[in-house]
């Protein structure tokens, strides 16, 4: 017996939205790739913004230790909107250039990046938290 056309394109249609449901739980990332055990702070300066969803990301040119060879440190947070609806964040509050010290939960894997924590610009006197579990217990209603 020959599955009828319309049956074809019923399981078709249902496998279409299932796939199409079920995708972006499959696509999100944990954040078990971060070492939230360990706190590090890096000295250096601001060289890209990325205001992008699903997660904004720093690069910052930096060092741990005074006197040490600065390199290339990617910190990623959450989403923008997130961020501004939860801790003063904008587009424009850290710009490149700035002058910054980060602390941040490293990747576990060693290289050079991790989940932004908090970042200070001594220089305009500003210290934004992207830690939003924190934010949230500090919002005022």
């Amino acid at each position: 017996m020959q599955p009828s056309p319309k049956n074809l394109l019923a399981c078709a249609a249902f496998a279409a939205v299932t796939i199409a449901i079920a995708y972006p739980a499959i696509a999100h990332h944990s954040t078990t790739m971060f070492n939230h055990a360990s706190v590090v702070t890096i000295s250096g300066t601001v060289r890209e913004v990325h205001w992008t969803n699903p997660h904004v990301a720093i690069f910052v040119f930096g060092s741990v230790k005074a006197g040490e060879e600065p390199v290339m440190w990617v910190l990623e947070m959450t989403s923008p909107g997130n961020l501004t609806r939860a801790g003063g964040w904008s587009r424009t509050a850290i710009k490149p250039g700035d002058k910054v010290e980060v602390t941040m939960a490293p990747l576990r894997d060693g290289n050079k990046g991790g989940a932004l924590k908090k970042i200070t610009v001594a220089e305009r006197g500003l210290t934004l938290n992207a830690d939003i579990r924190d934010q949230e217990g500090t919002i005022k209603e």
